[in-house]
């Protein structure tokens, strides 16, 4: 028993001695030749610069008064002039009250679906089987994610589920849905009496896009002030808290065109120009690119610009939005990224073709590995960052370096000892 333990033991030590001594070779052998590759590929840099604003928008606050507020159209929805906008409701009676109202308004509809296809006729084991296929292709809908015809399915169903249950009920089944229709009728008619003394409506006075929420800024910040407005103005408003009016319900968005108003300092702000384009990127309470046109950009303040652009974009994605960071794209540099290490100057001899004369240049470049040798491939940079170079290959007017272009894809050179063109390194 004891010999067993100790030839195990010696098996182990065998067999970690074996782990040190290749890991010391691997380490030596790094150390004598550190030859380590890239795959350079396509790569894209934008040219931003990070800026403050606020978006500026013509915008008419929806004044209500009432305990609880029933807001009928989505955020961003369009709606037209007269359309109500919001239910104000004195006590939970009333909310309570337009439930039932839906509630009946939809048993009704049904109703009335069912009247009309009435004539259809069927005894009841045809409408059994129907009502069966019914919820099978209604299963089947739900299932897939398809959901563009489930409310006509959903009032096939009940249709058929009506029409069966008056089947049994009573043979003159179109007296007994209308009996029904206006049984229906009249307590709708006595609801909407009852809201009529403690439910208001607040209407859209013109039309345009809805939104929820009203911020305060709706008077700080109007279309009409952008010609005037200055960065000490912009800067004041970093320091206030507004409030909406008292019974503020939501708001409306009257114009398509919106606005974007941010500081710059006099540097990025000379790379704009009034009637050109930026593309502004957000990416915080809401993601996307906007490209914006430029429609001011005032006098400088202590070294920053009052910048303004507008766009018709967008209009009902950014309703929630007001003051946001957002990026301005100036540019993008397009070319192949190696690692910032195997940028290398070399020293090269070009021979005038006209005089002979031969000088030397340095020649900026990349090794690249082509089978089992080092290539020098000359290259321009276009961009610079911590650990990466963004490049493009200098193509050679002589074919027989044409091979020489440095391309998407090439095997990059990143750590090697005393590199040379045509240098044998595997």
């Amino acid at each position: 028993m004891k010999q067993g333990k100790a030839i195990s033991r010696i098996i182990m030590l065998l067999l970690l001695c074996a782990v040190i001594f290749y890991l010391a070779v691997s380490i030596w052998r790094g150390f004598q030749d550190p030859f380590s590759t890239y795959l350079s590929y396509t790569w894209s840099v934008d040219d931003t610069v990070e800026c403050t604003g606020y978006l500026v928008r013509e915008e008419l606050p929806l004044i209500g008064s009432g305990g609880i507020v029933d807001l009928l159209p989505d955020e961003g929805e369009k709606v037209a002039r007269g359309e109500t906008v919001a239910l104000l409701y004195q006590s939970e009676a009333g909310l309570d009250r337009q439930q039932a109202l839906q509630t009946l308004s939809l048993e009704r509809e049904q109703l009335q679906y069912a009247l009309q296809h009435l004539d259809r006729g069927g005894d009841t084991a045809q409408l059994s089987g129907q009502i069966v296929q019914a919820i099978t292709a209604l299963r089947a809908s739900a299932a897939s994610g398809d959901l563009s015809a489930l409310e006509e399915q959903t009032m096939a169903l009940r249709s058929l589920v009506y029409r069966r249950e008056l089947t049994y009920e009573d043979a003159d089944a179109g007296a007994a849905l209308a009996e029904s229709i206006q049984a229906v009728d009249q307590q709708i008619a006595a609801l909407r009496s009852q809201a009529a003394y403690d439910t208001s409506v607040v209407a859209a006075q013109v039309s345009g896009i809805f939104s929820g929420q009203a911020d305060g800024y709706e008077a700080l910040l109007t279309p009409d002030m952008l010609e005037s407005l200055s960065v000490d103005y912009l800067r004041q408003l970093d320091l206030q808290t507004p409030q909406p009016p008292p019974g503020t319900v939501g708001k409306l968005i009257t114009s398509a065109r919106w606005y974007f108003a941010c500081l710059l300092n006099q540097e990025d702000a000379g790379r704009l120009s009034v009637g050109g384009r930026a593309t502004v990127r957000f990416s915080l309470d809401w993601s996307g690119e906007v490209d914006m046109e430029v429609d001011r950009i005032a006098d400088a303040e202590n070294g920053q610009c009052l910048v303004v652009l507008s766009t018709d974009r967008y209009a009902s994605d950014t309703t929630l939005l007001r003051r946001q960071t957002v990026e301005l794209v100036f540019g993008t540099s397009r070319g192949i990224r190696v690692p910032k290490s195997a940028i290398r100057v070399e020293q090269q001899t070009l021979t005038d073709p006209d005089t002979g004369t031969a000088r030397q240049v340095n020649v900026t470049g990349v090794y690249a590995l082509v089978g089992s040798q080092a290539e020098f491939k000359p290259v321009n940079v276009l961009q610079q960052r911590d650990d990466y170079c963004l490049v493009e290959g200098i193509p050679s007017d002589r074919a027989s370096e044409a091979k020489k272009t440095l391309r998407s894809g090439d095997e990059i050179i990143v750590a090697a000892t005393d590199l040379f063109d045509g240098k044998v390194v595997r």
